[in-house]
C-alpha cells in the first residue's frame, strides 16, 4: 500500500463554533458530537480561541480511493505502529484514510511502516 507523508505540522483541539475552522485550507478535519467540536488542522492555521489544543502531530494519508467494502485497513497500519508501542491519532474521509502520529514517533513510524511492506512517498 502507498503512504503518503503531508507536509506540515498538525494540531488537535476543540473549539466553540464551526466557523473558527478555515475550511478554505488544503486539511481541515471538523467534527462535531454531542459533546464536543473537535478539529484537525494544520498547526498555522488553530483559531485564536480553543478550549483545549493538542500540537505536534505529523501526518500521512493512505494513497487512492478506498473502497467500503475493504475490510481492516485501519487496524493494519495501527498494528504495525502499536508493536513499536507507537500511538495514532485516525481520520477518515470518504475516500480515504489520515493517520497522525506524534512528530517524535514520526521517523520511527515511517520506518517500522516501510518494513511493514508500505511504500512511503514524500
Amino acid at each position: 500500500m502507498e503512504l503518503k507523508m503531508i507536509p506540515g505540522t498538525f494540531t488537535v483541539c476543540k473549539i466553540l463554533d464551526p466557523s473558527q475552522a478555515d475550511l478554505t485550507d488544503a486539511y481541515c478535519f471538523l467534527c462535531k458530537t454531542d459533546t464536543e467540536l473537535s478539529l484537525v488542522c494544520r498547526t498555522q492555521q488553530v483559531p485564536a480561541q480553543t478550549l483545549e489544543r493538542e500540537d505536534g502531530w505529523r501526518a500521512i494519508r493512505i494513497q487512492g480511493k478506498l473502497d467500503f467494502s475493504l475490510v481492516g485497513v485501519l487496524s493494519h497500519i495501527a498494528g504495525i505502529l502499536a508493536e513499536k508501542q507507537i500511538g495514532v491519532f485516525a481520520v477518515s474521509t470518504f475516500d480515504t484514510d489520515y493517520f497522525l502520529i506524534k512528530s517524535a514517533d514520526f521517523q520511527p513510524a515511517l520506518q517500522a511502516l516501510r518494513l511493514g511492506g508500505h511504500r512511503i512517498l514524500s
